[in-house]
């Protein structure tokens, strides 16, 4: 009894303590406004989908952890009714069909990894375990089906065995899909994210999504990428936030050479923050291949995220890191190509690409980065979106180098998500070659 008493004391003053780095951080973080989630449109009438979920018939499931290991036993949680319902695991990039921009935003699509099998009924909630094989690290999903046209999507991701089993890793934001989570979990009618209302703070990990299951604009960023990745480097490992958050910026730098940030990483924890810039700062080199990275500072109690402060305003501009940092959007109304600008300089990034100073790459905006006093002096602007927002509100592509890693940061949405044009796909294949092969772990 003693025991049990200390721990929920010990609980909940943890739960006041973060409560109240909240509370101070809603008058801290006041500054630097961001709109509503715009970071995903939808390809034929340009709206945002980002609080939209489909009215599509599904099966309501998800994942409680973020990640896992190839050979475990994954507990998946069904939170729903139905007399008869099917399971089968699929992952995400082998898959061949139609162009992503067919697709629906509540569709996810993947190579079967095993047999469809039949699970019973369901009422209300029901655990089942599920038995993940000894697969590549990857995007995985289980795809459930019932009666009535039912489909739902319960996604993860499986990591390596190990770290470093490749030199390359590429993290999924699994933070800020969750953050972008707009389902309404306790039924009050209001979802439970931070996007909702100024008066909500947390959003929970482990919960299922909207639009059947898909994270928040997958079909835009994550399917392109991964997509590509397992046609031209499949050699790679495919993490989660949650590999970030448990590895030391020493162990990140023994296993890669490379880490990519292909999406919207915009959440992090002081761990991850602390571990990706050692993992610099020990020679490890970065890409980013969207915009407003590393921008908020989160705590995570139990399974619920807080969000606490902008890291710009504790003094840690990302910037300094990125070589590049947020500064607007305007919901995706102005698009942009970027333009070269200094084409000598870069020319082992632009080989290949047919670009010289003046030439574009189409697409990029949403939301846009720039060059700040806290980037590092080395940092060069690759490419501008010359006036995206208006007069001199000029998105940035830069690339530095310091301490001996190599960084480079795309400065709006989002290469990954324009990794079918032959252009990128020759600039990706250059950094990956030029970034890719370094040795780090210093």
């Amino acid at each position: 009894m003693a025991t049990n008493s200390h721990s929920s004391q010990s609980a909940a003053r943890r739960t006041l303590q973060v409560l109240a780095i909240v509370a101070a951080a809603g008058f801290m973080g006041a500054g630097h406004p961001k709109a509503l989630p715009v970071y995903g449109l939808d390809d034929d009438d340009g709206r945002d989908l980002a609080a939209e979920g489909t009215h599509r018939p599904t099966v309501e499931a998800a994942f409680p952890l973020e990640s896992y290991g190839p050979g475990s036993t994954a507990h998946l949680v069904i939170t729903d009714t139905a007399p008869r319902v099917s399971i089968e695991i699929r992952h995400v990039g082998p898959e061949v069909g139609p162009p992503v921009r067919k697709l629906g935003h509540d569709v996810m699509t993947g190579v079967a990894v095993t047999k469809k099998h039949t699970i019973g009924p369901v009422s209300g909630r029901r655990i089942v375990n599920v038995r993940l094989g000894d697969w590549p690290s990857g995007v995985y999903f289980v795809q459930l089906t019932a009666p009535g046209g039912r489909v739902g999507y319960a996604p993860f991701v499986l990591r390596p065995k190990h770290l470093g089993e490749h030199r390359v890793a590429v993290v999924m934001p699994t933070q800020t899909w969750q953050a972008y989570n707009h389902r309404d979990d306790n039924g009050d009618g209001r979802a439970d994210t931070w996007y909702a209302c100024a008066c909500q703070h947390s959003a929970r990990l482990g919960r299922p999504f909207l639009d059947r299951g898909t994270p928040p604009h997958f079909k835009y960023y994550e399917i392109p990428f991964l997509r590509w990745l397992s046609r031209s480097h499949p050699d790679v490992d495919i993490i989660s936030d949650a590999e970030l958050k448990g590895a030391s910026g020493h162990q990140l730098a023994n296993a890669y050479s490379l880490i990519i940030f292909s999406g919207h990483h915009e959440y992090v924890t002081t761990h991850e923050y602390d571990a990706v810039t050692d993992y610099r700062n020990r020679g490890g080199n970065l890409i980013f291949l969207s915009a407003n990275n590393f921008y908020w500072k989160i705590v995570i109690h139990g399974r619920v995220m807080y969000r606490v402060i902008k890291w710009r305003d504790l003094g840690r501009p990302e910037a300094a890191l990125l070589g590049v940092e947020y500064f607007h959007n305007d919901s995706g109304e102005h698009r942009g190509n970027w333009v070269v600008r200094d084409a000598s300089r870069f020319a082992w990034l632009l080989n290949g690409t047919g670009l010289g100073d003046g030439g574009s790459i189409s697409n990029g905006g949403i939301e846009a980065d720039h060059v700040t006093s806290a980037s590092p002096k080395s940092t060069g602007v690759v490419a501008e979106i010359p006036n995206l927002y208006g007069p001199g509100m000029t998105a940035q592509m830069t690339y530095y180098e310091k301490a001996g890693a190599k960084v480079f940061a795309a400065g709006a949405f989002t290469l990954a998500g324009g990794i079918g044009q032959p252009k990128v796909q020759h600039l990706m294949n250059n950094l990956w070659a030029h970034l890719g092969n370094d040795r780090a772990g210093r």
